[in-house]
């Protein structure tokens, strides 16, 4: 009986510790996304509105397990805008992101070349895109990306969070 007991404990002990495992990979796991300021030769800032949240936002998503964040970028480029880059992008910074999780950081880069062609506007995902000028940014352009856009145009200090 004694030893029934102290298997059932070591079992019980396992099961918890591999939940535990488990739980913390879950809960710890970081996540990583990608966001472009994309500045056209007039100076103009691409921008977006999204199918499923509100405002206007940079264009980006997330980075997919086994690719890299500049092949996330590019891909993300092409996706929501017909976008390709014909040249390197620049790394701004690699922020916070506490609006999602603990965990989430978003790499901002900034992007002066490259080609468009004719985004399929609207779609399921995509509502509107646009450039715009940086003092006439549409009203409902999202506080973060207006940020992103006043730390790369030199206008306010690199942020931490995002």
């Amino acid at each position: 009986m004694a030893v029934q007991k102290h298997i059932g404990a070591r079992l019980i002990t396992r099961l918890i510790t591999r939940l535990m495992h488990r739980w913390s990979r879950l809960s710890r796991g970081m996540t990583l996304g990608v966001k472009g300021v994309v500045i056209n030769p007039a100076g103009e800032i691409l921008l977006l509105r999204h199918s499923y949240v509100p405002g206007w936002h940079l264009p980006g998503g997330g980075v997919e397990v086994g690719e890299t964040a500049g092949h996330a970028l590019a891909r993300e480029l092409a996706e929501e805008a017909a976008l390709t880059l014909t040249g390197p992008p620049r790394l701004h910074g690699l922020l916070l992101n506490l609006n999602l999780a603990r965990r989430d950081h978003v790499a901002v880069f900034v992007i002066e070349h490259f080609t468009q062609g004719r985004p399929d506007v609207p779609n399921r995902e995509i509502r509107e895109i646009g450039f715009f000028a940086p003092q006439a940014l549409p009203e409902d352009t999202t506080g973060p990306t207006r940020r992103r856009i006043a730390e790369v145009l030199g206008a306010a200090p690199p942020a931490a969070h995002w």
